[in-house]
């Protein structure tokens, strides 16, 4: 039972993350592209939403058309954040 409870966040937040991923209609444009903010919100869900993508067709992880450069900015930091960052392996250890 403990096991189960301590598991039950894990997947509901998987799930959560799994609802969120980066899918874009074709009439998205009309409303504006994505840029940094959205970016960094498919940057930080990547990982999940590659998973996603995989076993669908609709979901992407990286949205097109988008606002070039300041949604790749986000994107980007949104996976370093994920990940720890550019310097995470850096760190001393002791």
């Amino acid at each position: 039972m403990r096991r189960a409870t301590s598991i039950a966040p894990v997947v509901l937040l998987t799930l959560l993350l799994a609802a969120c991923t980066a899918t874009q209609a074709p009439e998205a444009t009309a409303t504006g592209e994505p840029g940094f903010w959205l970016g960094l919100w498919h940057g930080f869900i990547a990982p999940v939403t590659f998973i996603v993508s995989v076993f669908s067709d609709a979901v992407r992880v990286y949205a097109v058309p988008n606002l070039g450069r300041w949604y790749d900015f986000g994107f980007m930091l949104g996976i370093g954040g994920f990940s720890g960052g550019v310097f995470a392996g850096s760190r001393r250890r002791g």
